[in-house]
């Protein structure tokens, strides 16, 4: 099962002392299992590996003995097949992984004891091990080396036509295919690793539309780090508007936490999931005239409105109905701490009066700042919040006919917000942040925590 976990502290993988500052993001953390299939996915059941091991030619074996001693020679020795593939990942602190792929390697090639040439078959058991590590990261790609490659052989099974086999040939065989093979085998592996991590790190790499609002370019923010128990990919990503301006971000890397029962962390800033609101959050400013078709309060709020308006004021009263303009001031800011996440919003709230043959009077503008509480969840490789109304602050910014005392509008003001903004901004939300395809892992069946 995938797990997905958001926390106040961030999950990343940059390579810190623990002095470094760490900072509030979320992390995906995926099981053993998930990382290994999608490795041996692209390895071995796409038939890379098999691909380029299937130009492998081996040197001519020759040695003395075979039949009647006479002396031997293997030539034009070829893999014909790759048989049950299987491989493994282990992590390697401070390294990297550790891949090891178990096979049997199908070789045919023609044999020549004394005077008799026929097809000899050769079925050898090898277990390649080679440690992994990443380097050179720059823009958001790494470079992969492979150090101390191991290949060792198990049995070996040899097959004449003529089915005249001495013991002397099998060890002539076996000895120079364990001279040979390891020489071979390991320049294929890096090559296929390699390409490999170019495939893998595409799936990071990517750009991703965020509905018609702008784009995202995910990529990795510094090197992947390992510790014995997980593998920490640190993501970020450049957050576009539509036209090519980028949202800024802070993108200062950040430690990973230690999750024993999973392989695979991947983690995402606090900062670049503000830029991200920013992206979709964008409501232009709504006017609507102050009815009770409008919201419910709406007749509430109009009465206690009037009993603050001056009654010297000529112009305040007659049969004109009040005028609500609501505005989004700055970007929205979420916050993440121990199970909870909080995004903060400020809505500019201006109540006035257009009469027919005047101008406009304000009566308020009101600043209303917004904790609203955000639930979390994952939905088809997007995140997605949705927020309700927590707490709302209010403070006075002008009037133009002296009101002072506020203190009764909030109730009313809230309610106003709950039922005309906040629909408008769930519904800006609701496609959701989209996520990376990271290694081609499906984020399914997620448990969401803060």
């Amino acid at each position: 099962m995938t797990t997905l976990k958001l926390f106040g502290i961030v999950f990343f993988c940059g390579l810190l002392s623990p002095s470094q500052e760490v900072l509030s993001g979320l992390s995906c953390a995926v099981s053993p299992g998930a990382m290994q299939n999608v490795l041996s996915d692209a390895i071995l059941q796409n038939g890379l590996l098999q691909q380029h091991l299937q130009g492998l030619v081996l040197p001519n074996i020759m040695g003395e003995g075979g039949l009647l001693n006479s002396p031997t020679s293997i030539t034009g020795l070829h893999l014909v097949k790759v048989r049950l593939p299987k491989l493994s990942v282990v992590l390697l602190p401070g390294i990297g992984v550790q891949l090891t792929i178990a096979a049997k390697l199908e070789l045919s090639g023609n044999c020549l004891v004394g005077l008799l040439s026929e097809l000899i078959d050769i079925l050898v058991d090898v277990n390649i091990t080679a440690n992994i590590k990443c380097t050179n990261f720059e823009s958001g790609t790494v470079q992969v080396v492979i150090e101390d490659c191991l290949c060792i052989l198990g049995a070996i099974k040899i097959k004449l036509l003529s089915g005249l086999l001495s013991l002397s040939v099998n060890e002539i065989v076996l000895n120079q295919l364990t001279a040979t093979l390891p020489g071979l085998l390991c320049p294929v592996v890096d090559i296929v690793v390699n390409l490999v991590n170019i495939q893998l790190l595409g799936t990071l790499n990517a750009v991703i539309p965020v509905g018609t609002a702008g784009t995202i370019h995910y990529q990795l923010a510094s090197l992947p780090f390992t510790s014995g128990l997980f593998l920490g990919l640190d993501l970020d990503g450049a957050v576009k508007q539509v036209g090519g301006s980028i949202i800024p971000h802070d993108s200062s890397p950040s430690a990973l936490p230690p999750l024993l029962d999973k392989l695979l962390v991947l983690g995402l800033r606090q900062s670049f999931l503000n830029a991200a609101l920013s992206l979709l959050i964008q409501i232009p400013p709504q006017t609507f005239t102050c009815t009770p078709e409008v919201f419910s309060g709406a007749s509430h709020l109009q009465e206690a409105i009037t009993v603050l308006v001056p009654a010297g004021c000529s112009t305040c009263h007659g049969t004109s109905p009040l005028s609500i303009k609501l505005t989004l001031s700055g970007n929205p800011v979420i916050l993440l701490e121990e199970n909870k996440a909080t995004v903060e919003l400020s809505v500019m709230i201006q109540v006035f009066i257009k009469h027919l043959d005047g101008p406009i009077l304000n009566l308020l503008l009101l600043k209303a700042d917004l904790g609203l509480n955000a639930r979390v969840s994952i939905a088809g490789g997007r995140l997605v919040l949705g927020l309700s109304l927590g707490s709302t602050s209010l403070s006075l910014e002008s009037s133009d006919v002296g009101i002072s005392n506020i203190l009764n509008l909030k109730p009313h003001c809230s309610n106003l917000l709950a039922e005309t903004l906040l629909p408008l901004i769930n519904g800006a939300l609701g496609i959701g942040i989209p996520l990376p395809n990271v290694l081609g892992i499906p984020l399914i069946k997620v448990d969401v925590q803060i």
